[in-house]
This record gives structure tokens, C-alpha cells and sequence, in this order.
């Protein structure tokens, strides 16, 4: 039976980490291609988490991915040990970045449930050839034989079997990890793994990593292992230093079988080795920090577990108002019930927001991929493009980072393909060579900015009027439009100005599909432009799609709820103050601006009492600068409400504009919730 089928927690354990070290290695490449040096941290760290990677899908039987990374990691190895002079840089990272996008691929099978079956042979043969010409550049003669992924490594791949029994030198090594860590028996079950490598004799403590128990035992006392290798003492203080969430270890060299053979766990640690802060990605995020040696402790926790207590909050803030806007209550005056009340409101508050800080996660991961985009597009296009990343800290809901991904690599592909100019065009406007593109986030208010800024060419506003001229998509005379009405008809389906198609662009999609995906989770997108100057297109973004603070209205029998953040004012007008226009449509004046007014009977169908414009209130709401007044029968007050999809039997039989979902209210009523966008 495989580890995978017998073991889930292991291969939770396996992807989470491969698919962070998979990140890092990524980052690290292009991060030093940019800057044109390949220091020694770089090469150490290259190797390191190739042999991780390498260990990890080893054990886990997936070896089309082991093979990968051990290839690469050969080529590392030969750098660090050797220092070659001549040295294809460009083109050693391309073939680094081609086992990352391997392992990806394969990563994204495994998760799917599918079999990792890709072909890492063409892959292995090209890491090869590249050692061979590195070798041969550098003066050395020797050719390399066709199993030089399998060659013997020094540190980590054993002696010739029939050495193993007549190894000399004995160890015992005591292995600490790192606090929070979870799931210390995998982790220690990965070293005996890797030690089979170096050796066949060995014994730990305990006996029994698989098992449940023994995790108690590794926190408590360590993880034990005795075993005798030819390696040296150095070879086995470096192989040691390898593992992954490691805190510490102490190794001792044991002079009689006597000190080899007990198996009583006395971890004196008074010799131990401190490692320096591992550089993993996977480390930092679950590294035991504290000012007063009693610090908290980060843990991962499994993704389907929050989305399950975010519902049940959720259904919590339901039940509260449930009870507090009970219809039987109305009326009566409870002052313990009251003081009772508003204990309670506090608590589900807090609590609320306790779990919303939990589903927070950074913008960074997201923003730092598109450094690969650039990087690939720029070579293919020989366009020299330099990516500034601000604001990486910046944090939302999980939810919308795993749907804003998509719009901002069009975004990211649309700004270098058609945005910034080539090298000589640059030039030849006097601008630098190098074109720079800027993803900025930040917070403002309920929402979050990301705003994507180019010093390209610019959007030529003749150009876009004409191609939307010649593709039936105005309806509205260019006299009349603004600069932002004209730059946001590149949003619309079928649009491009791009004269021949390639691999990037020129087929008219990509741009809407950006607009709807935000959409999708309540957002807008903003573009601004100057001819030659650069582009800036402006995601706005929720904070969350879970729960959020809005206003509730009447419309005859039906509630509708609109978004706090949408609203700008709401009042009472008079009959003559509304205006109307030539074509009957109803407006009014405030401070000096007109305005259109949308009544939501009419809108929506819906049957009224309340059609006399002075009897109910109007809602100002905004949305991507645009302002309209909606008209409804009366306000019924502000409430919390959770985020529910339409269900889809509704979607299925008609398509309701102009909403974004529903949630229920205390008074068990269901309330539409308005789509200002």
C-alpha cells in the first residue's frame, strides 16, 4: 500500500510544503536573475530545497517529481562544489523554472486526486546535457554517463551496498523541532527516510513514528536516532541541518557498541546545535516566536475547517437577530432583556471578528507570481520590463484572493504586451530602456486597492473610439463620452486594439472576463490613462464576501438590503424638485449635480402603495464614480447580514440583475442584496 493511500495527513503535509517551497524556489531564481547575481545563499538555497523537494516526493513514491528535482539538484550540487566561471545563467534558470512548472503540474494532479504521470524524462535529459557543457566549459574532460541524476551524492546518497556492513563511525543524533510545527512523527518518518540513503543500520526513538502516540514522544523528549555510517561527523552535522522545521539537534559520535545499542530516551541537550533561522517560506509561517520564552505558536489549519466556522458564525449572527428583532418583543420594554441583548451583540461582534482576522491572508503570494509572468513575457517579447511590487502586507478574505488571481494576470499580461514599448521604441521616445510596471495594495476603508500602474505608451482614445465604431460597440456619440467613458470600453466583450493575434493577446477576450470576475466579488475596476505617459487600471475590492454591515429597505411586501460602503447619503425630497429630461427619464439636483432616480417598484415589478416620490426616501449609492438615487418606500435600519448565493434553481430559471445575493433577516424575512455595480 502507498504512503499516500495510507496516510492522508502525510500527503496534506507533502503539497502544502512542496507547493511553498515550490514558491520560494520560484521567487528566488527570478529575484536573482534580476539583479544578475547567483550568490553562494542563492546557490545553497537552490540545492537545498531541491534536495527537499527531491526527499519529500521520494517518500511519498511520486518520483517522476524526486527524479525532476534530484537532476536539478546535481547541477547545484556540481556549482557549490566546483565554482565554474562560464556559466549560462540565463538559460540554468530556465531550466529551474522548467522543474518548478513540472512540479506544479504535477502538484495540481495530486490535489485533483489524479495520477502524477508526467514525463520528467526530456526534462532529466536536458538538465543533464546543460552539466555536461557546464563541465566541459570549464575545462574538465569527463562526460557525463546517462545516469547522472542517479550519480552518488557525497552528503546524501549511500556508499556501494556492500560497504554499508562494514561502516565504523556511530552516532546518536537528537532531533528537536520546531514548536507548532504539527505532525512530528511525518516529519520524523521523512528523516529515516532520507537516512536510508546513508545507511541500513540504524534504531529510534520511538520505535513506532507512524503511530499517534508517538508524536507526545517526539515533543516531549525529542526524536532519537542511532546509526552507523561511513560518513564523517561533519558529512552527518550538514545532512542533519537539512531538515525541515528543525529547532535544534545534538549529534554525538558514540565509541562503543554499548552507547550504540541503548534505546532509553535520555536526550541531554546541553551540546545541542541551534540552527539559524531556516529560510523557508513553510518555516517562517509556523516558526515559534516569543519575547519571554512564552510566546504563541502558529498552526495550519485545514481550509474546509474555517470555511465551517465561518458559516457557523454566520448563522450565529442570524439567530442573533432572530432574537433580538423577535416581532413578538415589539413593543414591550425589557431592560434585562436589553442589557441581555447587547451582551450578546458584543460577544458575536468579537467573535466574528476574531474569525474574519483568521481567513485574512496577505496580497503578497498573489502579487509575487506575476514576477514570473513578467519574466517570461519579457523574453519572449525582448522587451526589458522591471516589476515593483508595494504593499504585499496588504490582507483580505482567502476567498477573494483565490478569484482576483486570474483578473490580475490579464491585467499584468495586457499592461506588458500592449503597454510597455520595446527597447528601441523606448529609446527612441527618450524614455529608459527599461519599462516599469507597479502593483500597489492597500486598504481604504471596507475595501482594498490593488492598482496596477505602467510608464508605457499609454491608451490612444482615437483608436479605441474607432475599433468600437467598427465593432458595433457604441451607443453613445464620442462627443459625449469622457476620457474614462471611452478608456472603459476596452472592458467590453470582443473588444481589442491589438492588429494581429499572438500567443497573448489580439483575440478580443480577456479584458471583460477581468471585468466580470471582479464583479463576481462585489468589486469594480477603474482606468486611467495619458498618451504616452502609462496606463493605471484600480481593482477595488471587498474585504470579505461573509458577512457585511448593511442597510435595509422596504419596497411594498419585498426587503432588499444595500452595502453599507455603497451608500452615500439617503433624504426625503419634494415632488418639484425632481427634473426631467427630454426622454421623460426622472433626475435631481444635488449640490449642484444631476442625478438619475431608479425606482425599485418599477425595477423589479414589485407591487406598492408608495409611488409618490415625496412619500418614500431616496438612497444615494455610488459605485466607480457613478452616483444613482434609488427610490423605496422607507429605510428599515442597519443590520449585519451574512452573504448567501441566490439559490441556483433561481439562477437557472431567470437572470435578476442588479443583485448579489440575499440573506435572511431577524424577523425570518428573505431580503435581496442589491449589486451597486
Amino acid at each position: 500500500m502507498s504512503l499516500q493511500s495510507m496516510n492522508d495527513p502525510m500527503m496534506e503535509v507533502f503539497i502544502f510544503e512542496t507547493s511553498q517551497q515550490i514558491e520560494q524556489l520560484e521567487q528566488s531564481v527570478i529575484n536573482s536573475e534580476s539583479v544578475k547575481e547567483y550568490s553562494s545563499e542563492f546557490i545553497n538555497e537552490i540545492f537545498r530545497l531541491m534536495h527537499t523537494i527531491k526527499s519529500s516526493a521520494a517518500m511519498m513514491l511520486f518520483n517522476n517529481i524526486s527524479k525532476v528535482a534530484h537532476s536539478t539538484e546535481d547541477l547545484f550540487y556540481y556549482i557549490r562544489e566546483n565554482k565554474p566561471k562560464n556559466v549560462d545563467k540565463s538559460l540554468l534558470c530556465d531550466l529551474v523554472l522548467e522543474s518548478v512548472d513540472f512540479v506544479k503540474l504535477e502538484l495540481e494532479k495530486i490535489k485533483n486526486g489524479d495520477l502524477a504521470d508526467g514525463n520528467e524524462e526530456s526534462l532529466i535529459n536536458k538538465n543533464k546535457e546543460f552539466l555536461v557543457v557546464l563541465k566541459q566549459s570549464n575545462g574538465e574532460t569527463t562526460v557525463v554517463c546517462e545516469n547522472t541524476s542517479k550519480k552518488i551524492d557525497k552528503f546524501y546518497i549511500s556508499a556501494n551496498k556492500s560497504n554499508l556492513r562494514n561502516n565504523k563511525n556511530m552516532f546518536k543524533a537528537i532531533i528537536t523541532f520546531k514548536d507548532g510545527c504539527e505532525m512530528e512523527n511525518i516529519r520524523a518518518y521523512t528523516i529515516i527516510h532520507n537516512l536510508k540513503d546513508i545507511t541500513e543500520e540504524f534504531h529510534h526513538i520511538p520505535e513506532d513514528i507512524i503511530g499517534t502516540d508517538s508524536i507526545t514522544d517526539i515533543r516531549k523528549n525529542g526524536f532519537i536516532v542511532y546509526f552507523k555510517t561511513d560518513k564523517t561527523y561533519n558529512n552527518m552535522e550538514q545532512f542533519l541541518s537539512q531538515t525541515t522545521f528543525l529547532e535544534k539537534f545534538n549529534l554525538t559520535q558514540l565509541e562503543s557498541d554499548e552507547e550504540y545499542n541503548k534505546k532509553e530516551a535520555n536526550n541531554d541537550l546541553s551540546d545541542e546545535v541551534k540552527i539559524p533561522q531556516i529560510t523557508d517560506d513553510v518555516a517562517d509561517k509556523v516558526e515559534h516566536t516569543s519575547a519571554n520564552n512564552q510566546g504563541n505558536s502558529i498552526i495550519s489549519v485545514n481550509v474546509e475547517k474555517l470555511d465551517k466556522l465561518m458559516d457557523l458564525v454566520g448563522e450565529m449572527v442570524i439567530a442573533e437577530a432572530m432574537v433580538i428583532q423577535n416581532p413578538d418583543l415589539k413593543g414591550l420594554s425589557l431592560d434585562n432583556f436589553e442589557k441581555s441583548a447587547r451582551q450578546l451583540k458584543k460577544i458575536t461582534s468579537e467573535l466574528q471578528d476574531t474569525v474574519m482576522s483568521i481567513r485574512m491572508v496577505p496580497l503578497g503570494p498573489t502579487l509575487f507570481r506575476m514576477n514570473r509572468i513578467v519574466r517570461d513575457m519579457s523574453k519572449r517579447l525582448k522587451k526589458d520590463v522591471h516589476l515593483d511590487i508595494i504593499g504585499e502586507e496588504t490582507e483580505v478574505d482567502k476567498n477573494i484572493i483565490e478569484r482576483i488571481g486570474d483578473p490580475l494576470m490579464h491585467i499584468v499580461r495586457n499592461a506588458v504586451d500592449h503597454g510597455i514599448e520595446t527597447i528601441e521604441e523606448r529609446i527612441d521616445k527618450g524614455k529608459t530602456s527599461s519599462g516599469t510596471l507597479t502593483l500597489e495594495a492597500k486598504n481604504i476603508g471596507g475595501e482594498v486597492l490593488v492598482i496596477i500602474r505602467d510608464d508605457g505608451k499609454g491608451l490612444n482614445k482615437e483608436k479605441i473610439l474607432n475599433k468600437a465604431i467598427s465593432n458595433g460597440l457604441l451607443h453613445k456619440s464620442p462627443e459625449e463620452m469622457t476620457d474614462k467613458e471611452i478608456f472603459n470600453l476596452i472592458f467590453l466583450p470582443g473588444f481589442s486594439t491589438n492588429d494581429k493575434v499572438t500567443e497573448f493577446s489580439g483575440r478580443g477576450v480577456g479584458m471583460d472576463v477581468v471585468t466580470k470576475n471582479i464583479e463576481m466579488v462585489g468589486g469594480s475596476i477603474q482606468i486611467d490613462s495619458i498618451e504616452e505617459r502609462g496606463t493605471t487600471i484600480t481593482l477595488k475590492i471587498p474585504l470579505t464576501l461573509a458577512i457585511i454591515d448593511g442597510m435595509n429597505i422596504s419596497v411594498g411586501k419585498s426587503r432588499y438590503t444595500i452595502p453599507i460602503m455603497s451608500i452615500k447619503e439617503s433624504f426625503r425630497t419634494k415632488e418639484e424638485e425632481v427634473i426631467r429630461d427630454p426622454d421623460g427619464n426622472e433626475m435631481i439636483m444635488i449640490r449642484g449635480q444631476c442625478y438619475p432616480i431608479l425606482r425599485l417598484h418599477n425595477y423589479f415589478n414589485v407591487h406598492t402603495q408608495v409611488t409618490n416620490l415625496y412619500e418614500g426616501i431616496i438612497i444615494a449609492i455610488e459605485s466607480e464614480s457613478k452616483m444613482v438615487c434609488i427610490f423605496a418606500d422607507e429605510l428599515i435600519g442597519e443590520q449585519q447580514v451574512v452573504v448567501k448565493t441566490l439559490p441556483t434553481y433561481i439562477k437557472n430559471i431567470k437572470k435578476i440583475s442588479g443583485i448579489s445575493g440575499c440573506t435572511l433577516l431577524g424577523d425570518g424575512n428573505i431580503s435581496l442584496i442589491l449589486d451597486a455595480n
